[in-house]
């Protein structure tokens, strides 16, 4: 694997924790929290649209999953290209 392929198989996979944190996150600490508030602000603008686009089913929220879908995806085919 180059180390372009590799860069982006890295960053994918940091992008795809931080979203996996922010969603238990959620569960335990309040809005407000500074670490909190930091995820949010590295994650909203990418699970806002999807948001938009899914109906809504109550209480789960789904766009997480589909995010994390889209960005493996998405590095699979950057990879492949490389």
């Amino acid at each position: 694997m180059s180390g372009l392929a590799r860069a982006i198989d890295l960053v994918a996979n940091l992008f795809m924790w931080i979203v996996i944190a922010n969603v238990l996150l959620s569960y335990f600490l309040p809005p407000y929290h500074s670490v909190r508030q930091a995820l949010d602000q590295i994650v909203e603008p990418f699970l806002a649209p999807i948001r938009r686009l899914m109906p809504n089913t109550g209480m789960i929220d789904f766009s997480p999953m589909v995010l994390i879908l889209l960005i493996q995806v998405l590095s699979r085919i950057l990879i492949s290209l490389f």
